[in-house]
């Protein structure tokens, strides 16, 4: 069996107008060490099958990003795990990028900056912003395709099983370990959330959020907030 060094964990639920994209902009990447793992959380849409073809393993898990980013992470071959949103796509140079930025042995973890696919000029603030206070805190959001060394993230627990802010938990478990490793190559991610709800209505909410958790609010709280449904429906 051919090793793998590098493997990346995509969670889908639902994912059939995203997917394709995403998985065909990491095609280059397979025969390298790489595995590309899908880990579905019960989509009833076409999710499964457009991803069959462009997927080195696909598995399934109990709905929510913690459990099927664990779930995937459980299967891996990897050294390192990446972990990849299913509307974000990385830049060409992507493996290379990680693999210097984890060439010191006392670095953990690292992610990517980040740009939002639009022409809005308000989303490239709020990308800047996004970056600048990774920097600044040390926390990475899911949308930067957080990458890890496998003995550091089954060190910590993994994800914790939170149905909200699970990034947010994890980056700060990690930042104990060591600061992350910020890549200022950006990864490109949908601004399908921002033309969906509205782009001052979702910057608002995230805020409200993230202060909430920062003040101790359930995560299942919040999740329900964000417009989540509980796990079991």
């Amino acid at each position: 069996m051919q090793p793998v060094t590098l493997s990346i964990v995509i969670p889908t639920l639902n994912e059939a107008e995203a997917i394709v994209p995403t998985l065909a902009s990491l095609q280059s990447f397979r025969g390298q060490e790489i595995e590309i793992i899908v880990v579905d959380g019960g989509s009833t849409d076409d999710t499964l099958h457009l991803t069959r073809p462009l997927a080195d393993r696909i598995a399934a898990a109990r709905r929510g990003r913690a459990s099927q980013m664990n779930a995937g992470a459980a299967i891996a071959r990897g050294k390192v795990l990446l972990f990849l949103h299913a509307d974000t796509q990385l830049p060409g140079g992507a493996v290379e990028l990680i693999r210097a930025a984890l060439s010191d042995a006392c670095r953990s973890w690292g992610r990517f900056d980040v740009r939002i696919d639009s022409g809005n000029p308000v989303l490239w603030v709020v990308a800047r912003m996004m970056n600048l206070r990774s920097r600044w805190t040390g926390i990475a959001t899911g949308d930067q395709a957080i990458f890890v060394r496998r003995d550091d993230f089954e060190r910590i627990g993994g994800f914790p099983d939170i149905p909200l802010m699970e990034d947010i938990a994890l980056s700060r478990a990690l930042g104990r370990l060591s600061p992350p490793a910020c890549i200022s190559v950006p990864v490109i991610t949908s601004a399908r959330r921002w033309q969906g709800h509205g782009v001052l209505r979702t910057i608002l909410l995230m805020w409200r959020l993230r202060f909430a958790y920062s003040r101790g609010a359930d995560p299942a709280d919040l999740a329900m907030s964000y417009g989540y449904a509980p796990h079991d429906e």
